[in-house]
This record gives structure tokens, C-alpha cells and sequence, in this order.
């Protein structure tokens, strides 16, 4: 009981101190920068690419229904429209919530509970969200020598990158191979769901197709989260160049994942000014008008999820 409380003490005080970073660097970011010059970016013309924001976002949640579906191997046919309503549940809570096992766990987990099948659903989860992270940093690679020639982008941001990469190559092959791992007794005895992880995860080297499959739909979500990215820009009248574009999304996207604050708030608006302000030269007002009309396909997702929450059925 000791241990439970001080792991529920700790709990809460890592959501507190996320909770801390992610209002004080909002505040420091509307401090400098006066929401009064933020929202004179905005006006009726943006709705057509708010609209493109929106079917773009849809888009998105069912390549990624269709991509767990696909990377669901074993066990009975389950219908798109399941897998395309967990989704949303995980994006319900991913975006809304102040959890501290995020929208992944949480849709993984209840799909594996409702259908009897956790570790396959977990295993194709987590499979899924390291291909998303490939494609990305497959992106940014290819974007970057074109980037670099029209921007004085420093090697930090790269080297950054560049580890990131390697530390998901790493991570997809130890998923892959996990079953050559061996796991100390006292920790496979106390833990039994390693196991049966490690075989559903082992089981895709059998299932190349699926594979390839599910690395092409991640290709595509990303393209996607791109568009989306190039839309709110252009919905407040800026045009940018499509590798710089690529390039600074993606370390955006990296530096939002850092453990350190309420879902990546007030962090990724930070990395956004110091990119496209810093290194560009965009208005810093005008850059934070444009990145907080990305919060709208979020929330159009999450709202989704609500949907399935208070209207779904259990399966």
C-alpha cells in the first residue's frame, strides 16, 4: 500500500510540474507576443483551409484505423468502423486529458480487453506509432539538403534528428527480435504480459506484407500531417517553402514528444516561434496565429472520440 501511494505521490507530482511548464510557457509566449496581435491574423477567408484542415484530419484517423487493422494479424475479423472508433477514443484522450499513459495505452489496452487480444493490439500500437516516427524522419532526411540550401538551419536541430532516427531503427528492431531477448526470471515471472508481448511483436517478421503495408500508410500520415501543417499557414497568408516546411514540422513534432509538459502545450509553440521567427524571420505573431489553428484538427479528432465515448457500444 506504501508503494502505491508514493507511486501515485509521484504521479501527481509529474502531472503538476508538466502542468507548471506548459502554463508558464504559455504565458511567457503571450507575454511577448500580445494575443491582440495574434488574433488580427485571423478573418473568414482561412475558413476554405480550415475546412482542408478538417477533411485532411479525417483523413488521418482513418489511414491510422486502416493501419492497426492491417497490423492486426491473428484473431477473428474485426470491422473498419471498430478500429476507426478506438482511434478517436485515442484521440480523445490523447488531446484532452493530462494522462500519464496517453491516448495509445488507453485505446490499445480497451480494444485488447474488449476483443481478448491485448498483446496483438498493444504489439500493432506500438509498431504503428514507431513506422509514424520512420516516415517522419524519412521525410525530414529528404527534405533537409533542399532546406539547407535556403535556410541557416544549425546542426543541433540535425544532430537531434539524426538520434532520434537511429533511437527508433534501435527500438523497431528490439520489437521485432524481442522474442531473442532473454528477460530475467524474477522479471518474466512478476510481469507475465512480457511474454506474450514478445511473441505477438516477434510474430510480424513472418507478416513482411503487412509490414510494408503499414509503413506505406505511415508514409501517407505523414504527407497528410504536412498538408495540414502547409494549411494553416497558408490560412493566414504565409507561403513557405515545402522542404523548410517539412523539416521544421518535424523537429516541432520531435521537441513537442519530450516528457515535459500537458500534451506538448506551450512547448511546440515555443519551437514554432523560435523556427519560423528565429531562422525565417516570420512575424512571431504571425506564427503563433498559424499554429494555434493547428489546435482545431486536434480537437475536431477529440471530438470524435467524445462521440464514441458517450454513444458507442462496448465492441
Amino acid at each position: 500500500m506504501q508503494v502505491q501511494s508514493q507511486k501515485k505521490t509521484t504521479k501527481h507530482a509529474l502531472t503538476a510540474v508538466k502542468a507548471a511548464i506548459t502554463i508558464g510557457g504559455l504565458y511567457y509566449i503571450f507575454h511577448k507576443i500580445p494575443f491582440s496581435e495574434v488574433k488580427d491574423n485571423w478573418n473568414a477567408g482561412m475558413t476554405p483551409w480550415i475546412i482542408a484542415m478538417l477533411v485532411a484530419a479525417t483523413l488521418v484517423m482513418a489511414i491510422q484505423a486502416n493501419r492497426w487493422k492491417g497490423l492486426s494479424v491473428q484473431g477473428p475479423e474485426i470491422p473498419f468502423k471498430t478500429y476507426y472508433a478506438y482511434t478517436a477514443m485515442g484521440y480523445f484522450f490523447n488531446n484532452l486529458l493530462p494522462t500519464g499513459f496517453g491516448g495509445d495505452a488507453v485505446k490499445s489496452l480497451a480494444f485488447g480487453k474488449n476483443f481478448n487480444q491485448t498483446s496483438q493490439s498493444v504489439s500493432a500500437v506500438l509498431l504503428a506509432r514507431i513506422q509514424g516516427l520512420l516516415a517522419m524522419f524519412l521525410c525530414f532526411f529528404v527534405a533537409l539538403p533542399f532546406a539547407l540550401n535556403k535556410a541557416d538551419i544549425p546542426l543541433s536541430y540535425t544532430l537531434i534528428m539524426t538520434v532520434a532516427s537511429l533511437a527508433c531503427v534501435i527500438f523497431i528492431l528490439l520489437c521485432l527480435f524481442s522474442d531473442k531477448l532473454p528477460i530475467p526470471e524474477f522479471i518474466s515471472n512478476k510481469l507475465t504480459f512480457i511474454a506474450k508481448l514478445q511473441k505477438s511483436l516477434s510474430i510480424y517478421r513472418k507478416h513482411k506484407k503487412q509490414l510494408l503495408l503499414s509503413s506505406l500508410d505511415s508514409l501517407w500520415l505523414q504527407l497528410l500531417t504536412l498538408f495540414i501543417a502547409y494549411a494553416y499557414f497558408k490560412a493566414v497568408g504565409v507561403d513557405i517553402d515545402i522542404s523548410i516546411l517539412i523539416v521544421f514540422t518535424s523537429i516541432t513534432i520531435v521537441v513537442s514528444m519530450l516528457p515535459i509538459s500537458l500534451n506538448g502545450i506551450g512547448v511546440r509553440e515555443g519551437a514554432q516561434v523560435a523556427l519560423f521567427t528565429g531562422i525565417l524571420g516570420i512575424p512571431a505573431p504571425v506564427v503563433l496565429a498559424a499554429g494555434l489553428l493547428g489546435y482545431i484538427p486536434l480537437l475536431f479528432q477529440a471530438a470524435q472520440g467524445a462521440v464514441v465515448l458517450l454513444f458507442g457500444n462496448k465492441k
